[in-house]
């Protein structure tokens, strides 16, 4: 069995939007390295899109899952309950930022977390409006579809979307807009389109995923707490991406004062088996009645079992310590690159293991350079890597690596990006 042939298999069988960005087909994986079918070895700078931020298969991982199978699988924790989700709500609720009393419930992926953060926001507040931001990311589903500020493919041919959603912009180079743009957006929205009496919560990426991994600023959050303060308006913070140390705090908060009222909790979170959570303080969390929240696959006991063995990891292998070892790492390496490439790197950000470049066009930072991007990204396995892009204007590699990987690996890893993107402006101007 080759990678040609399951790809020819896949498409017999799969809806074409479900597709795949590697023809590669994966035997097995181990901490930051996968092989294929083939046994072609990559080394794996997106880790499912920051999901298993403590590798592949992590011994401790695989210990509790396996003993967790072992008991039960499944009896549905709205029917019985178990000890796991218990423990694992407890310590999340300890972990958030913030000195308010928590309180947590469980599903299965990011997009339900917020789904559920919008459904608590207005049964605590009786309002019914939500404000986002432009390049935002926040799940597939048809509410977060509609939250979620960018349109392809994501949003197009998908609509409508539900009512009483509004987008302002993000502040940065990218959007043109500045904090004071975004909050005066938002007062325009008050004025013009709906009250503040009206609106139920505000919702924002501490940092961009999809949108292209731009911080969102200190002095930005701090306003969007003051405007939630002072119009009962539930603030929520989507830490999906850069929560369980990818931004070498726990929590990307954890950078501020800040105390959100809500916050999503999902990819890093257990290893790679299906979870998602929303935490927050307990009197806005305990707003909806009783059934109201939920579902029948929410908080597996596998999956929980496999989140405390990730926090367990976190904590002994010193991961947040880590993961601004390799942000350092990273940045040093891409900054070097960035000199050698001035006409077509205009950017190198991280914070921790959060990193990206921005490529743009003959030095002008205000022409997106999608066309290397795309080749990149198609060249990749050539080079055996697992690259990610993302971006506003899909201009941006993003580095998502485990939090386990090693110098040697993520060196190498990088070594073979930099012969990657020589190689391909020399094809371009030999072209």
């Amino acid at each position: 069995m080759n990678n040609n042939d399951l790809q020819e298999r896949k498409a017999k069988v799969f809806a074409r939007g479900q597709g795949n960005v590697y023809p590669i087909y994966v035997k097995h994986a181990k901490n930051a390295e996968l092989w294929d079918v083939e046994d072609n070895r990559y080394i794996d700078f997106g880790t499912g899109i920051a999901v298993c931020s403590t590798g592949h298969s992590h011994p401790r991982v695989v210990e509790a899952v396996k003993g967790q199978v072992e008991k039960f699988s499944h009896t549905c924790l709205m029917v019985n309950p178990y000890e796991v989700a218990v423990e694992l709500a407890e310590k999340l609720t300890k972990l958030a930022p913030g000195k308010s009393e928590k309180k947590a419930i469980f599903v299965n992926s990011g997009a339900e977390a917020v789904e559920n953060c919008v459904k608590i926001a207005r049964a605590h507040t009786g309002k019914r409006g939500v404000i986002a931001f432009n390049g935002a990311f926040h799940g597939r589903t048809n509410m977060t579809m509609g939250l979620t500020g960018k349109m392809s493919p994501y949003k197009n041919t998908f609509g409508p979307f539900p009512d009483e959603i509004y987008h302002v912009p993000f502040p940065g180079v990218a959007y043109g807009a500045s904090v004071e743009d975004s909050i005066k957006a938002i007062h325009n929205l008050f004025k013009f389109d709906i009250s503040p009496n009206d609106v139920a919560a505000i919702i924002i990426e501490p940092v961009q995923g999809e949108g292209g991994f731009y911080a969102a600023p200190v002095e930005l959050l701090q306003e969007l707490r003051n405007l939630c303060d002072e119009h009962n308006i539930v603030f929520i913070v989507d830490e999906i991406q850069t929560g369980f140390g990818r931004t070498g705090k726990m929590f990307c908060m954890e950078y501020t004062d800040i105390e959100p009222d809500l916050m999503t909790m999902a990819k890093g979170i257990a290893g790679g088996y299906p979870l998602s959570a929303v935490v927050g303080k307990k009197e806005i969390m305990d707003a909806p009645g009783l059934g109201g929240l939920g579902g029948t696959y929410g908080g597996s006991p596998v999956a929980c079992a496999a989140a405390l063995a990730v926090l367990d990891i976190i904590e002994e292998e010193g991961l947040i310590k880590r993961s601004n070892e390799i942000g350092s790492l990273f940045n040093a390496r891409l900054i070097r690159l960035q000199s050698q490439f001035l006409d077509l790197i205009s950017d190198v950000r991280n914070k921790g293991a959060m990193i990206a470049i921005e490529l743009m066009c003959n030095g002008n930072p205000e022409k997106p350079n999608v066309a290397l991007t795309k080749n990149i990204i198609a060249n990749a396995s050539k080079y055996g890597l697992i690259l990610l892009s993302c971006g506003f204007n899909s201009n941006v590699i993003r580095f998502l690596p485990a939090l386990t990987i090693s110098d040697a690996v993520a060196n190498e890893g990088l070594d073979n990006f930099s012969d990657l993107l020589a190689n391909l402006v020399d094809k371009q101007k030999i072209n």
